[in-house]
C-alpha cells in the first residue's frame, strides 16, 4: 500500500475512512454499485468482523488520526448496531480519531426502526444520510425502492427523536413523467422536513442495470437533454431559495453542513476503503489508488488467508495528480485554489492547463485566487474537464 513517488511533497496528516456494506435487501435496477442480496442474514452479521481484520491489517501503513468514517454502500443500515460499534471502537484503538470527527452512516428508509436509530446514535454515528429517492409511492415502486413515502417520514421522525441533528436525504429526479411543478412540489416537501444537507441526482442509466435493458427495449423512456438541464436549474434555484448552499454538482448543504467526508475527496485527500468493491487513495508521492475486488467470496478469502485485499490500480504521476486535482475541485463551488496548487506542484494552474482554461471560456472563472465554474458549466462539466484530462 506504500506509494512508490516518495519525491512528491507529503499532504498533511490525517484521513478519511470509507466502509463498504455490499448488501441490500433489493437491488434497485439504475444502481451499478457493488452490492448483493445476502441468501443467509448470517453473511450481514459476520462482515462487521471482516472489516475490523481488514482495518488492523492496514494499520502499518496508514498514519491518522481519522477526520472522518463513512459507511456507504449497499446498505449500511442492515447492520446489527454492535457491529458498527466494534467497528468503530477498533478504528478509534487502530487510529485514533480527529476532533469533532463526522461519522456518516447511509440508510435506507424502511430497514431501520427508533429503536435501530437511537443504538447508532449511542454508538458514535452523527451524520445519518436517508436514501428517500422519491416522495411518491408510485415513483418509489417505478424506481425499485422497497420503501414507502410513509417510511421516509417514519424514519426522519425517528432520526431527530434519536438525536440526529445532521440529517442528509437523497432525492433522484428527472425520472420518466416527472414535470418541473410535479419536481418543485418535491422538493418543497423535502425542505419542509428540515434536512441539514441534500443530495440529489438526476437519473442516469448505468451500462449493465436493468434500467439500461429496458431502456434499449423501449419500456424505459427518460426526459430529454433540455428536460434535464430544466429539471437541474429547478432543483438549484429552488433549494437555494430555501438556503442552502449549492456547494458541489449534486449536494447541497445549510451552512456549516457539507459532508465532510465527501469534501475530502474532491480536495484530493488521501482515504482508505475497506470492504468488497472499496477503493482507497493512498497519500504519499503523487497518490496510488486501490481498489478491493467487487466480490465477496474473493475478499473472504484473501482474509482468511492473511493476504491483502486490495490492489494496486494507478500509481499516479505529477501530471495526473494535477489533471486529477482539477478534476475533483472543479466539481465543488469552492473550486481549486491557485496558491494551494502551486504550493503542492510548483507551478500555477494557468501555467500549467492554459489551453484548457482557455477552451472552457467564461464558464471558467477565477476570483479571489480561486479557479470554479458556474452553475451553467457544472451542466457541461463532463465537456469541459475532458480539456483538462
Amino acid at each position: 500500500m506504500v506509494c512508490d513517488n516518495t519525491t512528491a511533497q507529503s499532504l498533511p496528516s490525517g484521513f478519511g475512512l470509507y466502509l463498504h456494506t455490499p448488501f441490500c435487501r433489493s437491488k434497485c435496477p439504475y444502481c451499478d454499485f457493488f452490492s448483493i442480496v445476502p441468501a443467509k442474514m448470517q453473511e450481514i452479521g459476520s462482515y462487521p468482523a471482516l472489516l475490523i481484520q481488514e482495518l488492523r491489517q492496514s494499520a502499518k501503513s496508514w498514519d491518522g488520526p481519522l477526520t472522518s468514517i463513512f459507511f456507504g454502500g449497499g446498505t449500511p443500515s442492515l447492520l446489527p448496531v454492535q457491529g458498527i460499534q466494534e467497528i468503530l471502537d477498533s478504528a478509534c484503538a487502530t487510529f485514533g480519531f480527529a476532533d469533532a470527527i463526522e461519522i456518516s452512516l447511509e440508510a435506507n428508509p424502511g430497514t431501520v426502526s427508533p429503536r435501530y436509530l437511537d443504538q447508532l446514535r449511542a454508538a458514535g454515528v452523527n451524520r445519518l444520510s436517508l436514501g428517500i429517492q422519491a416522495l411518491a409511492d408510485e415513483d418509489l415502486a417505478k424506481l425499485g425502492r422497497v420503501h414507502s413515502r410513509q417510511d421516509s417520514l417514519n424514519a426522519v421522525n425517528a432520526a431527530r427523536r434519536a438525536g440526529f441533528d445532521n440529517l442528509s436525504l437523497d432525492l433522484i429526479y428527472s425520472r420518466p413523467e416527472q414535470d418541473l411543478d410535479k419536481l418543485r412540489g418535491e422538493i418543497d416537501q423535502l425542505v419542509q422536513l428540515q434536512p441539514q444537507h441534500l443530495s440529489c441526482y438526476g437519473l442516469t442509466i448505468e451500462e449493465g442495470t436493468p434500467f439500461a435493458l429496458m431502456e434499449e427495449t423501449g419500456s424505459l423512456a427518460l426526459p430529454g437533454e433540455d428536460a434535464a438541464v430544466a429539471a437541474y436549474r429547478c432543483v438549484h434555484e429552488e433549494l437555494s431559495k430555501a438556503g442552502f448552499n449549492h456547494y458541489e454538482i449534486s449536494n447541497f448543504a445549510r451552512p456549516g453542513y457539507e459532508c465532510r467526508h465527501n469534501l475530502s475527496y474532491w480536495r484530493r485527500r488521501p482515504y482508505l476503503g475497506l470492504g468488497a468493491g472499496a477503493h482507497s487513495l493512498c497519500g504519499n508521492g503523487w497518490g496510488e489508488r486501490l481498489s478491493v475486488p467487487p466480490d465477496l467470496a474473493l475478499y473472504r478469502q484473501r482474509l482468511a488467508s492473511g493476504m491483502a485485499t486490495a490492489e494496486s490500480i494507478e500509481v499516479c504521476d505529477q501530471q495526473l495528480a494535477m489533471a486529477e486535482t482539477l478534476y475533483l475541485g472543479l466539481r465543488t463551488a469552492e473550486g481549486v485554489s491557485d496558491a494551494a496548487f502551486s504550493h503542492r506542484f510548483g507551478r500555477s494552474i494557468a501555467e500549467v492547463f492554459p489551453v484548457a482554461i482557455k477552451r472552457c471560456g467564461n464558464r471558467l472563472k477565477q476570483d479571489y485566487g480561486r479557479w470554479s465554474f458556474d452553475v451553467d458549466g457544472w451542466l457541461l462539466y463532463d465537456h469541459l474537464i475532458a480539456n483538462f484530462l
